[in-house]
């Protein structure tokens, strides 16, 4: 049996048991719709992961319930960023033969962490039969969550348009690199012509000071008013740079975690801060889904 034939058949006999009873284990996620936020960049290596992870563990010590899931399904990097050495990943679920439940582990601060495989080159490109799948199983997941973080891969391939429109917000991450510009420019404009997207939230990181990083914004914004109509780039400011931070990589730790008081550190705790405090739904793309209703087409 191929595995969209096996794909096929769970989601028809999950069908058939939701016309009866519930299926077994699978009641769904209690309370309100967690808030989704996709962590996402045009451009590789400027942090995504580590501003992923460190923000959750910040959300989590501020009393929140937090899942990321690592959206980067061939090249995942949360368990070796973590030092965790999950059993089982999101290539199991697509293959049918764990459920997202299943395969979900835990990490620093509490946090739940769904983990990506790494070196499976046909998940660079999800079908729309595994798309509608992985929808079905997040549907299974009987959680209280308050943060739902999708830390994407970087670029614009179906993958990360697909995981940036299930998502009720976008961080766009950027660097003062020029490619890291061109390459966000890229993204958001993807997002807002073909698929009217109209608000990003800018986070920039790795940059000297505060003024080059808001430097670093206003390039950006300045390009998006010139071609793009009727889009929001919100700045919610920069990561600073801070020693502390690769001393904590290189020990599979966070920042956040090992060195709370460090530069950092601050700036992670603040910016949850600001998330709890936030009303969310004027922050957010009316007709974007939450990604735990129903499905759509991309």
């Amino acid at each position: 049996m191929t595995q969209a034939e096996t794909l096929e058949k769970i989601m028809s006999a999950r069908q058939t048991a939701s016309n009866g009873n519930k299926h077994p284990g699978t009641s769904g996620p209690s309370g309100p719709s967690p808030r989704v936020i996709c962590i996402t960049s045009g451009k590789g290596g400027v942090g995504k992961t580590n501003i992923t992870t460190n923000l959750a563990f910040s959300l989590c010590k501020n009393g929140k319930k937090v899942m990321i899931l690592d959206a980067d399904l061939n090249l995942a990097n949360i368990d070796v960023l973590l030092g965790l050495t999950p059993k089982y990943n999101i290539n199991h679920v697509l293959a049918g033969e764990k459920t997202l439940a299943e395969v979900m582990i835990t990490g620093p601060g509490g946090m739940m962490i769904l983990p990506a495989s790494s070196g499976i080159m046909e998940l660079a490109d999800l079908t729309e039969k595994q798309k509608l799948y992985f929808m079905s199983e997040m549907e299974t997941i009987d959680q209280a969550i308050d943060f739902l973080l999708i830390d994407t891969a970087a670029g614009i391939n179906n993958n990360v348009v697909y995981f940036n429109l299930a998502a009720q917000e976008r961080f766009i991450i950027l660097s003062p690199e020029p490619t890291s510009l061109t390459d966000a420019y890229a993204l958001i404009k993807v997002l807002s012509t073909r698929h009217d997207v109209k608000k990003f939230r800018i986070l920039v990181n790795l940059a000297q000071s505060s003024k080059e990083a808001l430097t670093v914004f206003r390039k950006l914004s300045s390009v998006a008013d010139r071609f793009l109509d009727t889009i929001s780039l919100d700045y919610i400011g920069q990561i600073p740079l801070d020693n502390n931070l690769p001393l904590a990589v290189r020990r599979q730790k966070l920042v956040t975690e090992l060195y709370p008081t460090s530069p950092a550190s601050k700036t992670f705790f603040k910016l949850s801060e600001q998330l709890i405090e936030e009303e969310p739904e004027n922050l957010m793309d009316g007709n974007i889904k939450f990604l735990w209703k129903g499905m759509f087409d991309l």
